[in-house]
């Protein structure tokens, strides 16, 4: 009996001493998401990586700054950046250096990009709590999901808008059916009430997509490829509206083909314009044109719906390669929080999509930035999905003949649709 007891006496001892070895348990934790091989979740926090690597966008390391600092003096990780072009480049310095190990744990990457960099296996999905996806507009969420799964959180959001000249036109009308009228009285051939690039699908979207048609259906999140609406009812009826325009001598024709833009920002730039729709990089060219420029949401269309403008939305992702997913998913959190999402427009002027700060005065009081802001809640993302590469030539060709009169709406988009078919049937055979 006195030999058992002293066991179990020598036995607490162990379990005491070994209990005092152990983790300090009144430091917080933060819940790892993560599956061990047994398939059940842990939460105990990973152990901190030394360093994190982060690509961000040329010039734009001004605003990834002072979220670094503050990420580093709180959870004590140093993290190191380097500047590479936002377009292809960031995909393809990361295919070489990826799988090599020399490349990024967190990248940023526009959103039209994501389908074909997961295809790649070049970032992972990401696991994110629901009240921190709160904070984002529900379009811009949507815009870093890919077949359903979310693969990043987004950064800034940029939509065309409606802009005026002041001089000639002193309020933004509220319908389009008020810029029909007012471009009816006052264009001439010389000058111009109200232009828009619609033979660019880009562009054209925000009616087609407005009277009621789409690319691709979203069934949840996922888009589905085999239903294309581009030649339903509503895009014809969107079709017809865009043609309106053209055959009635609003637009000029040197605002049709690959030179259209510049046409219109040259006419719009010396004062021959009373309106157009276009996006936010097209600000700072106008003032510095001495035009005295308002901006609006875009004007709601003939049926009583917003435009459904196409939303471009770049985002922070954790690449496939990272060996501390835990961390770089926690430094994309912190990279996209109100706090420093204010400070990034705040040096780039890129439009956070984040909720609280579409009221805020930094952007309330900014009738550009808030101009995007609020269309943005009408927009939808362009498709993020590899086969949506095989649209944007079609659509432009059936824009173009309905623009010049040499085909009816119903017969263009019909021969779109036919087309951009046949090329993901022949493009992208393995889905």
């Amino acid at each position: 009996m006195k030999k058992s007891l002293s066991l179990l006496v020598m036995l607490m001892l162990i379990i005491g001493l070994l209990a005092a070895c152990g983790p300090n348990r009144e430091e917080p934790t933060t819940k790892n998401t993560e599956k061990n091989e047994e398939g059940s979740v842990t939460t105990e926090e990973p152990a901190k990586p030394e360093k994190l690597v982060v690509w961000e966008d040329t010039d734009k390391s001004v605003a990834l700054k002072p979220a670094i600092e503050s990420f580093e003096k709180k959870y004590g990780i140093k993290v190191e950046f380097k500047e590479l072009g936002m377009a292809d480049k960031m995909r393809e310095q990361l295919r070489l250096d990826g799988p090599s190990g020399t490349g990024a744990d967190v990248v940023t990457l526009p959103h039209d990009q994501i389908g074909q960099v997961v295809t790649e296996g070049l970032i992972q999905e990401i696991e994110v709590s629901d009240e921190i996806l709160s904070t984002f507009t529900e379009s811009s969420i949507n815009a870093e999901k890919y077949d359903g799964k979310l693969y990043g959180l987004p950064k800034a959001t940029e939509t065309p808008v409606f802009i005026y000249n002041k001089a000639l036109m002193p309020k933004a009308p509220e319908t389009m059916d008020e810029v029909y009228t007012f471009s009816k009285g006052f264009t001439d051939g010389k000058k111009f009430g109200f232009l828009a690039l619609w033979d660019n699908f880009y562009f054209a979207h925000g009616v087609i997509g407005g009277m009621g048609g789409y690319v691709f259906k979203d069934n949840n999140g996922a888009l589905d490829r085999e239903d294309i609406g581009l030649n339903n009812d509503g895009a014809v009826k969107g079709a017809e509206y865009i043609q309106k325009w053209y055959k009635e001598g609003l637009f000029p024709k040197g605002i049709i083909g690959e030179s259209g833009g510049s046409a219109k920002d040259g006419l719009f730039n010396e004062g021959k314009v009373a309106s157009v729709m276009d996006g936010p990089w097209a600000f700072q060219s106008m003032k510095d044109a001495g035009i005295d420029i308002g901006v609006s949401a875009m004007p709601t269309l003939p049926n009583g719906e917003h435009m459904k403008t196409f939303m471009g939305v770049k985002g922070w992702h954790v690449t496939s390669f990272t060996e501390h997913k835990y961390w770089s998913t926690m430094l994309v959190e912190w990279l996209t929080n109100e706090e420093n999402a204010k400070i990034r427009f705040e040096t780039t002027q890129e439009i956070p999509p984040v909720k609280t700060l579409i009221e805020d005065p930094i952007i309330a009081e900014n009738e550009g930035a808030k101009a995007v802001a609020l269309q943005s809640q009408y927009a939808v993302p362009m498709p993020n999905i590899p086969e949506m590469g095989e649209v944007w030539g079609p659509a432009a060709s059936a824009l173009q003949t309905i623009a010049t009169g040499k085909a009816n709406p119903k017969a263009a988009m019909d021969d779109a649709v036919k087309t951009i078919k046949t090329n993901i049937e022949t493009n992208h055979p393995n889905k």
